[in-house]
């Protein structure tokens, strides 16, 4: 009792090892990519045949066909994909999957020769993990330390699986396991097996690694693989319909796909296979399968599913669609789906595409305020009012998310721009804010039948070019992340901090040789009030990104230093603002300089 009672702590052992092994590679595989898996999945999946590649090369880099389908589902319910781009991703995804089984079956490589042994998990788990280790420990570049991570995941999972193959040899001497794993050759009882197996540990490519460790007993024969191996793949679906709870209908729908897929590939393995069994016996059933045994089957049969099952992707479709009819009012996408939390690089990644929408809509916003004090329309206040509650609903929605992941494991980049993200939505907001009021301005204007002198109108003309030639650099840098746009943003605050003061000057001016009157000043100093807050907001944001970037200075002290000389990039910004200021200047101001 003594020694099966320590067998099954060594099995556990392996086990605990082999799964942590396996999260550990595929997270800091997925680390190492960061957000470029959204954009290769969301981006490039334009047709199935292409979604199928990109889903099977995305699944092998992270190690996990359950992993890229929740992904998958998260974007579908976010908005990010359609229904018909996912059915080739998931279809992809089952292929991918299998390049771990062809990894444990290592262990099944035989010779003498040195190149042979080299690659055998008990020499190549341990070379691996002496790499890895010198990588995460002794060197500072984030890049290294990720690969060093990946290299221990992969001793772990190498050497869990010895130990498993280990734990369990002394089965096959034992004539209950045998005539247990005989019973399992039965088909329905076997599919059962393998279902079961893979919904528990959440994991196609851990449970039929369980199965290539159970080959060193034995007793394992390819009658008793085969449908232990079908079973699998309909057990990795559970995960994925799990994550659908909650999710709208076109979500449900692509974990039905992934579903399907496989019970349907299962169905029409078994008629066509244990159908012609009836007629023709399968001697090769009673042979003992090895561990790369096990991965050939796997590969084929989800080759084999994918060649009959691609080219009928609309079916799978309309299978769905009749499963979960549409509904009759349209269901918005989620914003920020939290099914991506388990990718925090892509939930970063799609934090980023939100924030680039919310400045966007600002924008649009301001646009569309400056244009109603020259002509009030009661429908585009309305608009901006409306894109003003808008923002602030991605605010508190990106502002709840991203604290959700900051206890992430995130790249150093990752990292930075989660904190630019943090420290500017805000900024982001007020920009549409101040919207309104420009908009309110322009309401005034027109119901007390407000009229500017020409002078005024024209120097309003010029300072509006400017903020919105800020506002537009602003928004440019923010959703591309571009540093170099970034850096023309402060000297273009500058500028429009200048014409603020210009303009009140010349006002003041204008009060005293009674041009104007104090009511039209009021109308006046509140527009002047929200451009030059406009413009203080995207100083805020562009300089927060440069600052964030360089990992250095707080905001006050980066502006300062840069205004001061101190910087490398001063000497740009005094170009340039000396260029902005060029441009835009009042008409008697101008020279002949001007315009360039």
């Amino acid at each position: 009792m003594t020694f099966y009672i320590l067998q099954i702590i060594t099995l556990l052992g392996g086990l605990s090892l082999f799964l942590f092994g396996m999260d550990i590679m595929g997270s800091s595989l997925e680390r190492l990519a960061g957000g470029k898996l959204q954009t290769i999945l969301a981006k490039m999946s334009s047709n199935v045949p292409r979604g199928f590649l990109l889903g099977m090369a995305v699944t092998a880099v992270i190690q996990s066909s359950s992993a890229t389908t929740v992904m998958v589902v998260g974007f579908v319910n976010s908005g990010i994909m359609t229904l018909r781009q996912a059915i080739g991703v998931i279809m992809g995804s089952n292929v991918g999957t299998t390049i771990t089984a062809w990894i444990l079956s290592l262990s099944a490589l035989e010779g003498d020769s040195l190149l042979v042994q080299v690659f055998k998990p008990s020499t190549l788990a341990p070379l691996l993990g002496t790499v890895g280790i010198f990588l995460y420990m002794f060197t500072k570049e984030e890049r290294n330390k990720g690969i060093g991570a990946i290299l221990l995941g992969f001793m772990g999972l190498m050497t869990g699986m010895e130990i498993m193959s280990d734990s369990m040899s002394f089965l096959k001497t034992e004539s209950w396991f045998a005539q247990l794993m005989v019973s399992f050759s039965n088909p329905l009882l076997g599919i059962l097996v393998g279902v079961a197996l893979t919904a528990l540990i959440q994991s196609s490519s851990a449970s039929v690694g369980i199965l290539q460790s159970l080959c060193a007993t034995g007793t394992v024969t390819f009658g008793t693989a085969l449908p232990i191996i079908l079973g699998q793949n309909i057990g990795t679906t559970v995960t994925a319909l799990l994550a659908t709870v909650g999710a709208n209908r076109n979500a449900r729908r692509t974990a039905l796909v992934h579903a399907y897929f496989n019970i349907v590939g299962v169905v029409l393995f078994c008629v066509i296979f244990y159908g012609l069994g009836l007629f023709i016996p399968w001697q090769f059933l009673g042979n003992t399968a090895k561990a790369s045994d096990i991965a050939i089957i796997h590969t084929c049969f989800n080759l084999g599913a994918t060649a009959v099952l691609l080219p009928m992707n609309r079916l799978l479709e309309k299978l769905a669609y009749l499963t979960i009819p549409a509904e009759p009012v349209h269901q918005a996408p989620v914003l920020l789906d939290e099914r991506l939390l388990a990718t925090p690089a892509v939930a970063i990644q799609r934090s980023h595409e939100i924030a680039g929408r919310m400045a966007r809509m600002s924008l649009e916003a301001t646009e569309m305020a400056i244009g109603l004090t020259r002509k009030f329309d009661p429908a585009t206040f309305a608009a901006i009012q409306s894109i003003e509650d808008e923002t602030d609903r991605y605010q508190d929605a990106l502002s709840s998310y991203l604290v959700k992941l900051t206890s992430a494991s995130l790249s150093t980049q990752d990292n930075r721009l989660m904190n630019t993200l943090l420290y500017t939505i805000g900024d982001v907001e007020r920009i549409a804010d101040y919207a309104v009021t420009i908009a309110k301005a322009g309401k005034e204007i027109s119901d007390k039948s407000i009229h500017f002198s020409q002078a005024a109108q024209q120097e309003l003309a010029v300072l509006e070019k400017a903020v919105l030639d800020t506002l537009r650099r602003t928004v440019e840098a923010y959703a591309a992340g571009d540093l170099e746009q970034a850096m023309k943003v402060e000297p273009l605050e500058q500028v429009v901090d200048a014409l603020v003061k210009e303009v009140k000057s010349r006002h003041i001016r204008r009060l005293r040789d009674g041009l104007c009157t104090v009511e039209y000043g009021f109308v006046l100093d509140d527009l002047l009030t929200a451009y030059e807050r406009s413009a203080d907001h995207c100083s805020n944001i562009a300089v927060e990104m440069l600052q964030v970037a360089e990992g250095k200075l707080e905001a006050h002290e980066y502006l300062n230093a840069l205004k001061s000389g101190q910087l490398q990039e001063s000497a740009k910004f005094s170009e340039r603002f000396k260029t902005y200021r060029t441009r835009y200047t009042f008409p008697e101001e101008q020279s002949s300089e001007a315009g360039k």
